[in-house]
């Protein structure tokens, strides 16, 4: 029986040896193997270039430059050199503002570490690279890499967003273009594997191993190069003109959903972002919500009379006075009041109460429906990075006083880039399209085209074609005639909505708006031009919409579209 046991013992014994012994060598040996490899290889990483981004007509906008990183070796630096390395280094590579001595003893700190290698600098530039290089320095060393270069300088920044570093030190796309499309554009790096000593040093006569970086993608915007300077050019000077706090412009192709210009002020150079507030980084287009006030006035038009609910001639017979609802009084901007005036005439005149009015025959269940249609409900999914989702309450806390006001577009939140591609529904016949900046993406080997993308029918032409007619009118019979260019048709509206501020709106603050398109017949472009708290006027007739004339008259020659009346 002793036998047995012993038996046993020595066969648990063994069996236990082998499945150790299959658990080393088998389960964890490409674990082992790995640890081994770490122990005698090293791997550096091969930067790729990260993709270009060009106009429309291939001029660049964005584009790589070489660069490196300073790296340090302290071992093999003599101690008593390294004081003297560290002033030398900081004279060259002080920036504006920097302080020589701050730097310098950084550098010093740095280089009396005990380590094989430390980091000194990112991002030097070729012409820093060769004056170091001249000092002749030792254990200081160059590593190539690459940054942003901004041809165009602080031009259409807040379409292009930056290049910043993740908290792996790697350079990756923030806002705008660059953060939406940061996955085409930085590439796949690459990889140099060789063999170590045990001091950490190369073997020269080791093996080496290297993978190819692939660089990123390039892409091509729907961006009109022309078009961009004439709308920063014109929104400039129209922000100094009327003292606005801020100001955009964005202009799309109705018919495909194309994003041909977009700027914003005050702006900020993408090269040396961090010298900016960060409220400059976000792009107002997309990412601020506000009041649209009475340009929102044509899409409830729309939607009643794409129900069939009314016409242009309907009569509104509650138009002659201040209209009373739930305790509140709703006045038109001007307390002039037009008895049994036509719903053409409320669009000419933007009557607050005929669009109450008609807002009681659409009523909410309708009203929010089109609201959804029109696409205020929801991110545009435009490929910017920064895009914000406009506050739209649930319907059931709705009153009815909020469905009196929202009618003429107060108490109700829309981005700007919703607005525009809403007004392109009435321009391009009842089409909702999805907008995109972005045109082509292009590697070595493939180009992918960005489709023109159409969400859903909105409104029946007929209505289109309506609602288009009474955005002429109100242009040569409203408020903002006087601007508009000899003998062209175009449709548009103005819009002047109070800022709401700690719960009650201020009559002195406005968002002055114009929103409109032309050829009306047949729209090459749809435009919205918005100031913020502008003082010259809070009207976006004397502000907004003369900044949306003189660009329309640029547009018409650079278009080559002529007059037609």
């Amino acid at each position: 029986m002793r036998i047995f046991w012993i038996k046993l013992f020595f066969l648990l014994f063994f069996l236990s040896i082998l499945v150790r012994l299959f658990y080393w060598q088998v389960v964890k040996a490409e674990f082992l193997q790995a640890q081994a490899e770490g122990q005698y290889y090293t791997d550096i990483k091969v930067r790729a270039l990260r993709g270009n981004i060009l106009f429309s007509d291939g001029a660049i906008l964005t584009s790589t430059n070489p660069s490196f990183n300073v790296f340090g070796q302290p071992k093999l630096m003599e101690p008593d050199k390294i004081t003297k390395n560290g002033y030398l280094l900081a004279k060259v590579l002080t920036e504006d503002g920097e302080d020589i001595d701050d730097l310098a003893k950084d550098f010093i700190n740095k280089l009396s570490q005990p380590l094989y290698w430390v980091l000194l600098k990112k991002q030097v530039s070729f012409d820093k690279k060769k004056q170091m290089e001249d000092l002749n320095l030792e254990g200081i060393g160059f590593e190539q890499t690459s940054n942003r270069f901004y041809p165009e300088g602080s031009s259409s920044a807040h379409l292009l967003g930056f290049v910043g570093f993740d908290a792996k030190g790697d350079n990756k796309g923030y806002f705008g273009i660059e953060g939406f499309y940061d996955r085409e554009l930085k590439g796949i790096p690459g990889t140099l594997r060789h063999e170590k000593d045990a001091a950490g040093l190369p073997i020269l006569i080791g093996n080496f191993l290297t993978s190819d970086a692939k660089n990123g993608k390039e892409l091509i915007l729907n961006i009109d190069r022309t078009v961009q300077f004439i709308i920063e050019d014109q929104l400039k000077e129209g922000i100094e003109k009327y003292g606005a706090k801020a100001g955009s412009v964005v202009i799309m192709d109705p018919k495909t959903g194309a994003i041909l210009a977009l700027a914003a002020y005050p702006n900020y150079d993408p090269e040396k972002y961090t010298g900016f507030p960060k409220e400059y980084l976000k792009n107002p287009v997309v990412a601020d919500q506000y009041e649209p006030g009475s340009t929102f006035k044509v899409f409830v038009m729309a939607a009643a009379m794409n129900e069939g609910l009314v016409t242009p001639d309907t009569k509104c017979d509650i138009c002659s006075g201040p209209v009373s609802l739930g305790g509140f009084s709703i006045r038109t901007w001007n307390n002039k009041y037009y008895a049994n005036t036509s719903l053409k005439d409320v669009i000419i005149h933007s009557d607050n109460t005929g669009m109450v009015f008609v807002s009681k025959k659409l009523g909410l269940d309708r009203f929010y429906s089109y609201l959804e249609n029109f696409g205020f409900s929801k991110s545009t999914e435009i490929d910017l990075q920064d895009e914000t989702d406009a506050e739209i309450k649930p319907k059931k806390e709705w009153r009815e006083i909020d469905l009196a006001t929202a009618s003429f577009g107060q108490g109700i939140a829309v981005t700007p880039i919703q607005m525009i591609r809403a007004v392109s529904v009435i321009a391009n016949g009842g089409y909702l399209f999805e907008p995109h900046v972005v045109r082509l993406i292009k590697d070595d080997k493939d180009t992918f085209e960005i489709k023109p993308k159409i969400i859903r029918q909105v409104i029946k032409d007929s209505t289109a074609q309506t609602i288009k007619e009474m955005m002429v009118a109100a242009v040569e019979e409203g408020e903002a005639k006087f601007f508009k260019p000899k003998g062209f048709k175009i449709a548009g509206k103005t819009g002047t909505a109070q800022i709401p501020v700690a719960g009650h709106y201020d009559a002195n603050k406005t968002i002055a708006s114009f929103v409109g398109f032309a050829p009306a017949d047949d729209p090459k472009f749809v435009m919205l031009v918005r100031y913020d708290q502008p003082s010259a006027s809070i009207y976006g007739a004397e502000t907004a919409a003369p900044t949306f004339f003189e660009i329309a008259k640029e547009l018409f020659t650079y278009y080559k579209i002529a007059p037609t009346e």
